[in-house]
């Protein structure tokens, strides 16, 4: 069997009759982003809202955080190989960006999220009452990173975030939930972010000596 199988299985996202074009292009991605990513050790990282508050409960601001990602991800060039968004924190098992680092990643994201949700809120007067008294920070200032150095961790982590939903009672099924990288990994749907893209990274090429 092959390891893209054997991974994809060991996830909990392929049962073993689920076979066909859409799995086949999902295997293939798998397996050729594992073949761009050995030797490295992606980083599977969580975040959460300050104090715990639901900055990403609607539908819409989850839609916003992730296309706020997907921006990052093409800006700073790295590949996404899982995630997750509920109402209070996020999880996001990524590689090494190609331009900066995890936090100058996860700055970016987290300020331009916070940016823009906030706007937003001061422009509904219901709600302009709120920031008379000054702003609340949306993140909470650290965010926890887990460098994930074996095959048998990454497929520990996807597999947490994709029941993450189900466990705090959001959904029955993982697959219900619209806002994680599930749905990619079962049914190879295209998500707002783009799971195991690795066209994004770009080879460096040494100078020639003058």
């Amino acid at each position: 069997m092959p390891r893209s199988l054997r991974f994809l299985q060991g996830a909990g996202l392929v049962n073993d009759h689920i076979f066909g074009v859409q799995f086949l292009l999902v295997s293939q991605d798998a397996e050729r982003s594992e073949a761009i990513l050995r030797g490295w050790r992606p980083d599977y990282i969580t975040c959460s809202c300050y104090k715990r508050k639901r900055w990403l409960g609607t539908g819409r601001r989850r839609d916003l955080f992730l296309k706020i990602l997907e921006e990052v991800r093409k800006q700073r060039r790295f590949v996404v190989l899982g995630y997750v968004v509920i109402p209070e924190h996020f999880h996001l098992l990524m590689s090494e960006p190609q331009e900066g680092n995890p936090s100058t990643v996860m700055q970016s994201v987290k300020q331009r999220y916070a940016q823009r949700v906030i706007r937003r809120r001061r422009r509904n007067p219901a709600q302009r009452s709120l920031w008379e008294e000054g702003a609340l920070p949306v993140w909470q200032p650290r965010f926890y990173d887990f460098n994930v150095y074996t095959e048998h961790k990454r497929v520990e982590k996807l597999r947490y975030m994709h029941r993450n939903p189900v466990k705090r009672g959001l959904v029955q099924e993982p697959e219900q939930w619209r806002w994680s990288s599930f749905r990619y990994y079962k049914y190879g749907e295209a998500g707002l972010v783009r799971v195991n893209d690795c066209d994004i990274m770009t080879m460096s090429v040494r100078k020639p000596a003058p």
